[in-house]
């Protein structure tokens, strides 16, 4: 079972790289599954740093919206809860309710940061190492961080 898991989180990461990759350049399937798989080593750090800071940032979302409810319904059964009944079945419902469509829904903003990362990748290889197309502000941005790292690095070296 631990066998077949591990080949089935692979399968997925390269299925998600392979689609994020055929939306930028519309090859095929494998062609796309194989150069995502290599634009994403080339650009392993950027990649796994965006991933992990998207993913907590989905998860801290999903978390909240359940939380914010689950409260508003259980203010909402105490206000107009007049019979005496006790509302915990319909509370804990709504709650899960809530913590499935929030992963469904937020859930998509995971591909959508890879997708990014995959376009901002391809247009850095395409123009060795500079991106190139993009809103003005996206590279406005983008030139301030490298600043600030080159500053910093030249700081610690000096």
């Amino acid at each position: 079972m631990c066998l077949i898991s591990c080949i089935e989180s692979y399968v997925e990461y390269i299925d998600h790289l392979a689609i994020a990759f055929m939306a930028v350049s519309g090859d095929s399937f494998c062609t796309s599954a194989w150069n995502g798989f290599l634009i994403n080593l080339k650009h392993c750090v950027k990649f796994y740093f965006a991933q992990e800071i998207g993913g907590f940032f989905i998860f801290m979302g999903v978390l909240f919206i359940t939380a914010i409810n689950t409260l508003v319904f259980y203010g909402l059964v105490h206000v107009g809860n007049t019979s005496g009944a006790d509302p915990l079945l319909p509370i804990i419902t709504i709650g899960i309710l809530s913590f499935l469509l929030c992963c469904i829904t937020l859930g998509l903003f995971d591909d959508a940061i890879r997708a990014t990362l995959m376009c901002f990748a391809v247009d850095m290889d395409l123009n060795n190492g500079s991106p190139k197309y993009g809103p003005p502000t996206f590279h406005e941005k983008l030139e301030a961080i490298m600043d600030e790292k080159f500053a910093r690095n030249f700081d610690n070296g000096a």
